[in-house]
């Protein structure tokens, strides 16, 4: 295995601020007025599963580190493994599903769990490929992973992959790393740089992940360390999470100046319903959920505690995006928390048996003024009175002619549209065959009523039976601007 590392915690860290201003995020069009900080909200409905709900077959032995996705009716589940058929003798990627959070989850054809992605022998994960974050942003699928040719010290990086449907998967930025470690420090831990967690919000890929040799870990390497970028592969335009917010950075190995969590194997998330990013994290007795504010200068909400038993890090049950998935019960109220995680060491000393834990928030008022029902329902879509679809985005719904389309460009997809959402305007309609554009460096996008409206793969634009028309890069730049449709 490529190093397994256990949620722990360093004794005295301090935990240091971050200040400065950050664009509204999740729909919000202005700057909200301050807010109270450390809250604490009320919980309810603790549940867990009876039993395991995961697990490899064939000669599998250990199972940690679950990404969870609820994708277009399913819970989708990729988590770290061995197949001993599966390719080098290392670490694999399983991939099971199933209708439920309490399983049972199996392959996709009904079997034993899946392994789709494997070691690369000749390259820097030539070995092992383990720790999985899966999201789905429009028709792309994107893994990122912790990958190792052998156990040497410090040799992790993060590895990125792409697919169609979340189960063939192609290496993307040349097969290439597109993380390793700082070298700002080197410690006794010589794990490295891995354990990535991906959210995409408002057109940014937000990256968390572990790196023993950052500057601001803990004596025995722990912390979270934070990027952002546009490019899906941190090749460009990358910022960094640093004392005073998110500065431009040259490169993902830049020095690594604050963590916003002591800890291992975490998982990140964007809880539209609170306004803020949740960070799920091992601590004494179970998963503490630490909160965020959107620019991670303040604390909003006191921890909370999912307890139980516990091995390795949660992964929390998320949407495509990787935000926070809205109650069945009550939207404008509850939050739902839901994870799965490792809770016993198996036969080969890893982390195993794969069990599901949860509880509510309560009290959230998420729909109290239409400011926090844009924030709520952001990316969400849901049938609209004229036998067609409504995506919220940037604060208003735009009516999807093409359930197929609307789905690919959203986070969840609800059977009947709540009745908070009268409160949002009706900005535009995306019709069947409308006018698409194709420019080099800018991407994809609708044109609708004269704005230029991005959307992230051109498959989004084929499925709507539209023909993107290549432009150069000051023709798309004259369109005026409108907002993404895919957050």
């Amino acid at each position: 295995m490529a190093g397994v590392l256990l949620a722990g915690c360093t004794q005295g860290y301090a935990q240091p601020q971050a200040s400065g201003d950050q664009a509204a995020i999740g729909g919000g069009k202005t700057a909200a007025p301050p807010r109270p900080t450390d809250v604490k909200l009320a919980s309810g409905d603790p549940r867990q599963s009876g039993g395991v709900i995961a697990a490899g077959g064939a000669d599998a032995v250990y199972n940690y580190g679950p990404s969870v996705m609820l994708d277009r009716g399913q819970t989708r589940m990729w988590w770290c493994s061995q197949y001993g058929g599966a390719g080098p003798a290392g670490d694999d990627i399983l991939y099971a599903q199933a209708q439920s959070f309490d399983g049972p989850f199996t392959g996709p054809g009904g079997g034993i769990p899946a392994a789709v992605f494997s070691g690369a022998p000749g390259q820097f994960d030539g070995m092992h490929t383990c720790d999985p974050s899966v999201l789905r942003v429009g028709s792309t699928y994107y893994l990122y992973y912790t990958g190792a040719a052998g156990d040497h010290a410090l040799g992790n990086a993060i590895g990125l992959a792409t697919s169609p449907d979340g189960i063939h998967w192609t290496r993307a930025a040349g097969g290439r790393p597109i993380l390793g470690p700082s070298h700002d420090v080197h410690r006794a831990n010589v794990y490295g740089a891995g354990q990535p967690s991906v959210v995409y919000l408002d057109g940014w890929f937000y990256l968390m992940f572990t790196d023993t040799t950052a500057r601001a870990a803990g004596s025995n390497g722990a912390g979270q360390f934070l990027l952002r970028s546009r490019d899906p592969a941190f090749g460009s335009g990358v910022q960094a999470l640093d004392v005073g917010g998110f500065v431009p950075v040259a490169s993902t190995s830049a020095p690594r100046a604050r963590s916003i969590v002591d800890g291992f194997s975490a998982d990140l998330m964007w809880v539209g319903a609170l306004a803020a990013f949740v960070v799920a994290h091992e601590t004494d007795g179970g998963t503490t959920l630490t909160f965020w504010t959107a620019d991670f200068s303040e604390h909003p909400f006191q921890p909370v505690l999912i307890p139980g038993p516990w091995k390795e890090g949660p992964g929390l049950v998320r949407r495509a995006d990787g935000h926070a998935p809205l109650s069945s019960a009550d939207p404008c109220d509850r939050v739902p928390f839901d994870l799965v995680r490792a809770t016993t060491l198996g036969g080969a000393g890893a982390p195993t048996d794969l069990r599901h834990f949860g509880l509510d928030l309560l009290g959230s008022r998420a729909c109290e003024n239409p400011g926090r029902v844009a924030a709520t329902f952001d990316g969400v879509t849901a049938p609209s009175p004229e036998r067609t679809m409504d995506l919220v985005r940037a604060g208003a719904r735009i009516r999807v002619d093409r359930r197929a389309v609307a789905v690919a460009l959203a986070g969840e997809v609800l059977d009947k549209a709540p009745a908070a959402w009268a409160t949002l305007p009706l900005a535009t309609r995306l019709r069947a065959g409308a006018e698409a554009v194709v420019a080099p460096g800018r991407g994809f996008a609708f044109v609708l009523d004269g704005r230029r409206r991005p959307v992230p793969d051109g498959g989004v634009v084929g499925n709507n039976g539209s023909t993107a028309r290549p432009v150069t890069a000051a023709q798309w730049d004259a369109y005026p601007p409108g907002a993404s449709l895919a957050g």
